[in-house]
Order: structure tokens, then C-alpha cells, then sequence
């Protein structure tokens, strides 16, 4: 454990904790949003001021673990240690312990809307369904882990550094990175594109032609339940909280199939509301169109009555080149014209670079800078273009328990985070 900057007025101490013991609390501290030190001197300050030890703690396979305490407090622990006739490991397990049971593990903090962001850009190839997956996984990761996540400072400092000094976007600094707790969302990606990339890119199996579909939902005719088509996604890392809506090809008769539906804009919101309880978040991976399936996926992530302006609209995803460019104006318009005709209000979350290299050179880098400028909506996640990702969908699995610690996956928790 590193010294905190308060370390001229504390001392380091050092004993023995079982791993086990040792990781709860590492955990549980992040989770609080404190430092482990300050737990520990919490716990032994209770600990000490019992008329009685607590419970026997196993501390078979006890390791070396080391914090920084108040002057004195070490002493007087060590002190009550030898009064009540326990070891020095026995009574910081008991310390450790006594702190865990007194502060648990928070509630995850669920919205009272359920937030509806749709992926979306005209362009095809940007890498919309793989930023759908991620930012999906990281939303769905377990709480009670601790998962590498690159700080908001370091996301500042690559994109800044972009211009003058190409390499250093995205950062790899460890110093930029910290473990923190998943956020333990429940989440339901939607594949709305009638290519079925993200169906496939998850190990799922694409709607059959002659079966159920969202389409036949939105177009009115639905043949079941929609939440019979619903399937599971990576049940061990995300612990059933990543849910996928599949898709089917009868997607590309969408838009004429809604041409002849009253209200067709409400016709995603129509068929999607009745999940919506069961649900934190829902991710809309949509197809290269400017089309009615557009409007309508646009108009499901408006923002409703009562909801907080940024829970709920599109997220842009981009690459640093110059046809993301013209698509993000055709996207834009399409929302803008929208917004005026029907009067909502659509946020846009914003932009997330993809597949960015710096190697590619000057169109990159000057076009990631373009991205940049823009300034509303700004940046909110900067994706490396490196193999994992790419491993991952060969593998038909998520990124996020394929490569947890890949550059990418950190860069997804990153996200996740930014448009919290």
C-alpha cells in the first residue's frame, strides 16, 4: 500500500491479514469511497473501545499486510491485544471484521427512469455494436469486484495529448488507472440492426424468420411475449444482470412494414415499455440508416417527464476519419429535425472515438482533434483499435470477461462511467 499524503503525520505498521479478509476490505472501502487506512483505524478505534473481543476470525494463511495509523494507535492496539489474551493477527482480523460488518456493501444506485441510450451513426463500420456490448458488460460488472477503470483525468490528458504528442492517445500510464467496484446495473441490449452483428458478436442465435420478432412487435403484430426472446448473457462475470433482446433478419422490412403503423415513431417505446421494469439500463444498437427505424429509435431514447436531462438519448460513435464526419451531420440533422417536428426533447450523451490509432497519422490525429472541438457534444470515451476486441468477437464472447484487463475493457468501464 502506498503512503497517502498525509503519511508525515501517521506511521506505517505492519502485521499479517488473510487474503480473503484483506480483499473485502479493499473492496468494501472503494465501495464507500475511502481509504483503506482510514478503515482499518476506524475499526481497530471500535474494535478497542468493546468491553470484549468479537467472534474468532480464521485467519489460516494470514499474509503480510501493512497501513498507515495515527501515531499511538498502533500501541494502545497491541496493548488491548495482550489484555485480552489474543494474538496481534486475531485481534486486526477481529478490527478488520467489526469495520465490515458495520459499514456493508452500499445499494447499487438504480435510476428511477430506466435509462434508454441508442448507439447510433448513419455510418456503417465505426464499431457502434462493439461500443453497445461494452458499455453494456461494464455497466452490468459486479459490484462487490474491483475492475481496472481509466480515471476521467486520464481520458483529459489523452485527448489533449492527441494533438501535440500522438502516441500517448489512449493513455497507458497505471498511474491513470484505478480498481473500482462494478456498477452492478441490470442491463437489456437490443439488437436493432436487421445484420444481426450483435447477436452473433455475443454468441447468441438470430431470431428465426418465421418465429417472433421485435419487427412484428413494432409493426403490430406481435406472436408471444417478447420477454420469451430475451436470452442471457455471460451469467458468470455479470451475474445475470446482461440480458440480450437477439435480432432477426426480418429487421430489414422494418422501415416498410412501419410505414403503414399509426405513430410509428412510438412503435420501439410501444413494444419495448412492458420490459422497462425489470431493467436499469437499455442499450439500442442501431442499424447504418437514417430510415423510420431511426426516428424510432431516436424518439424511444427522448427524454421523459420527470427524467434528468443526459440519462436517457444518443451516443455517437465515430472514428477519427473524415466520412464519420459527414455521417455524424446526416445523424444530427435527422435528431435535430426530429426534436422540431415533434417537439422533445433528444439529448445527445456524446461521442465516443473508435478504433483510434495514432499510427494512422495525420488524418487521425487531426480528426480525432475535430472531434474534440466540437465541444457539445463533447468526447466521452476514446477506444484503442487492438486485437482484443476483435479476439473477442471471434470468440462469440463479451470483451469484458474475454480481456478484463485489456486496454479496450478499461476504456469501456471509462465510458460507462463519463455518461453515468
Amino acid at each position: 500500500m502506498s503512503s497517502p499524503a498525509t503519511s508525515s503525520d501517521r506511521e506505517k505498521v505492519v502485521s499479517k491479514l488473510p487474503g480473503w479478509l484483506r480483499q473485502n476490505l479493499k473492496i468494501r472501502a472503494a465501495q464507500h469511497g475511502i481509504e483503506i487506512q482510514a478503515a482499518v483505524e476506524q475499526g481497530i478505534r471500535d474494535w478497542c473501545s468493546l468491553a470484549s473481543a468479537t467472534a474468532t476470525v480464521d485467519t489460516a494463511g494470514a499474509d503480510s499486510f501493512s497501513t498507515f495509523l495515527p501515531p499511538g494507535q498502533w500501541e494502545e492496539f497491541r496493548q488491548v491485544v495482550t489484555d485480552r489474551g489474543i494474538s496481534l493477527i486475531q485481534g486486526l482480523a477481529q478490527s478488520v471484521q467489526l469495520w465490515l460488518d458495520a459499514n456493508p456493501a452500499p445499494d447499487v444506485a438504480r435510476p428511477e427512469v430506466t435509462r434508454r441510450i441508442i448507439v447510433c451513426n448513419q455510418k456503417g463500420g465505426v464499431g457502434k455494436t462493439a461500443i453497445t456490448a461494452g458499455l453494456g458488460e461494464a455497466l452490468a460488472e459486479d459490484p462487490n469486484a474491483l475492475h481496472a477503470v481509466r480515471v476521467a483525468k486520464a481520458l483529459a490528458k489523452a485527448l489533449r495529448a492527441s494533438d501535440a504528442h500522438p502516441d500517448d492517445a489512449p493513455t497507458n500510464d497505471p498511474l491513470d488507472i484505478e480498481n473500482l467496484p462494478g456498477l452492478g446495473l441490470r442491463v437489456l441490449l437490443v439488437d436493432f440492426d436487421p445484420q444481426c452483428h450483435l447477436t452473433n458478436q455475443l454468441g447468441a442465435t438470430p431470431l428465426p424468420m418465421n418465429g417472433d420478432s421485435l419487427t412484428n412487435h413494432m409493426a403490430g403484430d406481435p406472436k408471444g411475449d417478447l420477454r420469451d426472446l430475451i436470452v442471457s448473457i455471460g451469467d458468470t462475470p455479470f451475474g445475470g444482470r446482461l440480458h440480450l433482446l437477439p435480432a432477426c433478419n426480418d429487421a430489414f422490412l422494418l422501415d416498410v412494414r412501419l410505414s403503414a403503423v399509426r405513430a410509428r415513431e412510438a412503435a420501439l417505446e410501444r413494444a419495448l415499455a412492458p420490459l422497462e421494469a425489470d431493467y436499469d439500463v437499455i442499450l439500442v444498437d442501431c442499424p447504418p440508416s437514417l430510415g423510420l427505424s431511426m426516428d424510432a429509435a431516436a424518439y424511444y431514447g427522448r427524454r421523459r417527464d420527470g427524467e434528468r436531462p443526459g440519462q436517457s438519448g444518443a451516443l455517437i460513435v465515430v472514428q477519427a476519419e473524415d466520412s464519420s464526419a459527414d455521417a455524424y451531420e446526416l445523424l444530427t440533422t435527422q435528431i435535430d429535425d426530429l426534436r422540431g417536428d415533434l417537439q422533445v426533447d433528444i439529448d445527445y450523451l456524446g461521442i465516443v472515438v473508435n478504433l483510434y490509432d495514432s499510427r494512422r497519422g495525420f488524418i487521425a490525429t487531426s480528426s480525432l482533434q475535430g472531434w474534440v472541438d466540437i465541444k457539445d457534444p463533447r468526447v466521452v470515451g476514446l477506444i484503442g483499435d487492438l486485437k482484443e476486441q476483435k479476439e473477442a468477437v471471434r470468440m462469440k464472447q463479451p470483451l469484458l470477461s474475454y480481456a478484463p484487463k485489456s486496454q479496450q475493457a478499461i476504456g469501456m468501464r471509462a465510458l460507462a462511467r463519463e455518461i453515468a
